[in-house]
């Protein structure tokens, strides 16, 4: 069992975006402390729902501040980038952790950071399995040409490569950054399928729902001829909500007073790049069945819901909100917990 953080750099209200901050750096440094896994970063724009607007460079930050944690992107938001230059941060962010990143790509929503990066509603809409490959030739070839609808170059050298890793200690692979795929829909899972990238489940998601996105992406990594082998190691990682307490009811009350008011003044502040119509989750609603789906309370009760997910669905990787209190001090406790209480039940 791999257990990680997830952070959002949620700002709450009454909090300014460097309080946010401070708290995904603390947090981070906390997490290596206590035997964590891994840290997983979040990326938006605009918005105080999370207020970092680069997972990478939040990342090299994180990367150079620890020595033995992995830290990945979940996600880097590829409509809105060009995926050479992603690639390029991804190969040098690995090389220079000794292969202790990993790049999270996904497509981001319909939001109005498609208008101001240039990228365009349909680059949202029809464009992410062109940047995808772009990308990952990026990260496996010595060089590379643009041949698409959006991206088009001639061929130039890739440097640095991304398969040069000297020191692998970090637990990376001289291959070159693992990179996995948020995936929310079947034509997702299919196309990280087919390219045999692992998928990031989201936190809204039931068991029940992972489970036949897992059984989806199996099949079709096998109708595209991915080895049996390959498919059954296949590192999907799963995204909850982690708060732990002695009592669950403790747990559930410290999110419940936090989690809407944030959720609410976040999730407001998104904008549409069309003008469509979006219908938002109840906030305190949403919180609630965040509670009842992930590790929310004592420790043996987190640690058997965290188990009970990698039987339903078979992923044992997970990326867990751990700042649902927005209080500094309580999310350095409970990343503790986390860390000590909880992962040495599930070992």
């Amino acid at each position: 069992m791999r257990v990680g953080t997830f952070v959002l750099a949620a700002q709450f209200p009454g909090q300014g975006p460097g309080e946010a901050l401070h708290r995904a750096i603390r947090s981070t440094e906390v997490a290596e402390e206590s035997g964590l896994d891994s840290v997983w970063l979040a990326e938006h724009h605009f918005v105080p729902y999370g207020v970092c607007p680069s997972a990478v460079t939040l990342a090299a930050l994180l990367l150079g501040r620890t020595r033995r944690i992995r830290v990945g992107t979940a996600v880097s938001v590829l409509p809105t980038q060009h995926p050479v230059a992603l690639g390029e941060q991804a190969a040098l962010l690995h090389l220079t952790s000794g292969g202790r990143f990993t790049l999270g790509v996904g497509r981001g929503g319909p939001w109005v950071d498609l208008e101001v990066f240039g990228g365009g509603l349909e680059a949202y809409e029809k464009g992410f399995p062109e940047s995808l490959e772009l990308l990952l030739d990026w990260l496996g070839k010595p060089r590379v040409a643009g041949s698409g609808e959006r991206y088009g170059f001639r061929e130039v050298a890739v440097v640095p490569r991304a398969d040069e890793l000297l020191d692998v200690d970090g637990g990376g692979s001289p291959g070159g950054p693992e990179v996995i795929v948020a995936c929310t829909s079947p034509k997702t899972v299919r196309l990280a399928a087919q390219n045999g990238l692992p998928m990031l489940l989201g936190m809204h998601c039931g068991d029940e729902e992972k489970a036949e996105m897992v059984a989806l992406w199996r099949s079709a990594a096998l109708a595209a001829g991915r080895s049996p082998e390959s498919v059954r190691e296949a590192g999907h990682v799963s995204a909850g909500v982690a708060q732990i307490s002695d009592r669950a009811e403790d747990a559930v009350e410290t999110l419940v007073k936090a989690m809407p008011g944030w959720l609410r003044q976040g999730l407001d502040a998104h904008v549409t790049v069309d003008g469509r119509h979006r219908v938002m989750r109840d906030p305190v609603a949403y919180t609630e069945l965040l509670c009842g789906l992930h590790p929310v309370g004592p420790p043996r009760l987190a640690a058997d819901r965290l188990a009970a997910t990698a039987e339903r669905t078979g992923i044992t990787r997970f990326a867990l909100l751990v700042e649902g209190s927005g209080d500094l001090a309580a999310t350095e406790e409970n990343v503790a917990r986390l860390g000590t209480a909880v992962l040495p039940l599930l070992t």
